[in-house]
């Protein structure tokens, strides 16, 4: 029977990141994946190019039943430390906007960097675990190419976001079996799906950008939001998906900063001959504009003839504007997976659980969720070094 000092179950970014932790540890490191390839939502992320962390990491930009939950390991491991491997595999990067860093060429470059950490371990790809048990003081790891005995086991499975990928609830499955509470999951960082009086309006707007915020469930994002065919998509969604639930309204302001109402009030006193189409056009995309007065029945009419009433609806519409989603795009399209093991039954400092020693959960299959700009990547390597210390102090 295969024997090794440590198992890691998954070869996505907290798995590998852990593995170089264990190889340094001069520990015999097996690494199981079920996937073809390693680290394939690396290579997908940040548009091929991998926001691979964030400046501006703090405890408070991740959810979690637990809020204190995260913040050892983020401060074991910080953002600069790991941009600092990054510079020294030679790998040019560059800042985007609140922090987000990425790499200049392509994602594969960090896959590169973690394979590079880990050389040594035994990366068995195209191999499914069915199973992990107690056996001794070690445990058993029932996989589709047959068993292996190791002394410590960490899982970095994922969540179930992207199944196309081969993201499984098997971290989820491991973790009742040994005891462990879960905290319900459900799909974070995704599209929202709308019925269809609000499609109507985004449909033929599709492709249309505007810079908008939404507030909603202690959540407060400005960014970028698209119009697309399903609905509303872009950043500033994707960012408040997280903190919705169903049944819930959300409230878009498609012009922050600026109050639409009393900007057309004053183009009125200058220029009433201006169609309110025009003076929205002002603030707003110019389709986004004409869609908005065209709702308002007022296609063709003149700013001029419109009392104030008039105009203060169409500056709530754009400022204040209330849909209530009806679903999410779900795990097919989700970044992330909220909820997850609960951290009441792991360790702060080791991500151990706290009654199995030996046996680990890092990564996203873990009730802590950053949000969008590489927060998840900062908590996938932070996780990984917490655990990979606490495996050298146990060898």
């Amino acid at each position: 029977m295969d024997q090794a000092d440590v198992v890691i179950l998954g070869a996505g970014a907290a798995g590998l990141f852990c593995a170089g932790e264990a190889v340094g540890r001069g520990l015999r490191t097996v690494v199981i994946e079920r996937a073809a390839r390693p680290g394939e939502k690396i290579r997908i992320s940040g548009g091929g190019r991998c926001n691979f962390t964030n400046l501006a990491t703090a405890r408070d930009r991740f959810l979690s039943r637990n809020a204190r939950f995260c913040a050892s390991a983020l401060a074991g491991f910080s953002a600069q430390e790991f941009v600092a491997m990054v510079d020294q595999a030679g790998i040019a990067w560059h800042e985007k906007t609140l922090g987000q860093l990425f790499c200049d060429g392509k994602a594969t470059q960090i896959i590169d960097l973690l394979l590079s950490r880990m050389r040594g371990a035994d990366l068995r790809l195209g191999t499914a675990v069915t199973g992990v048990e107690r056996r001794g003081e070690g445990f058993l790891v029932a996989t589709s190419a047959g068993p292996i005995l190791a002394r410590q086991v960490v899982v970095a499975t994922g969540g179930k976001s992207i199944p196309k990928m081969g993201a499984t609830g098997i971290g989820y499955d491991i973790a009742k079996d040994f005891g462990l509470r879960l905290v319900d999951t459900r799909p974070g960082l995704v599209p929202l799906t709308f019925a269809e009086q609000d499609l109507d309006l985004c449909r033929p707007l599709a492709g249309v950008s505007v810079e908008a915020e939404i507030a909603h469930g202690g959540g407060r994002f400005r960014d970028a939001l698209l119009f697309t065919h399903r609905g509303l998509s872009g950043p500033v969604i994707l960012q408040i998906s997280s903190f919705w639930q169903p049944g819930e309204a959300i409230t878009v302001d498609l012009a922050p900063g600026v109050d639409v109402a009393r900007q057309l009030k004053e183009t009125r006193g200058q220029a009433g001959r201006v169609a309110v189409a025009t003076a929205l056009s002002r603030l707003l995309p110019e389709r986004l504009a004409q869609a908005i007065a065209s709702e308002a029945g007022l296609p063709e009419a003149r700013l001029a003839d419109q009392p104030n009433a008039v105009l203060d609806r169409l500056g709530a519409r754009v400022n204040r504007w209330v849909l209530r989603p009806v679903g999410s795009e779900g795990y097919r399209t989700a970044e992330v997976t909220l909820g997850g093991v609960d951290t009441r039954d792991l360790d702060a400092k080791t991500l151990q659980a706290r009654d199995v020693p030996g046996l680990f959960f890092i990564g996203e299959c873990v009730d802590v969720t950053g949000w969008l700009g590489g927060y998840n990547f900062q908590w996938a390597w932070a996780s990984a070094r917490a655990a990979g210390k606490a495996l050298g102090q146990l060898a």
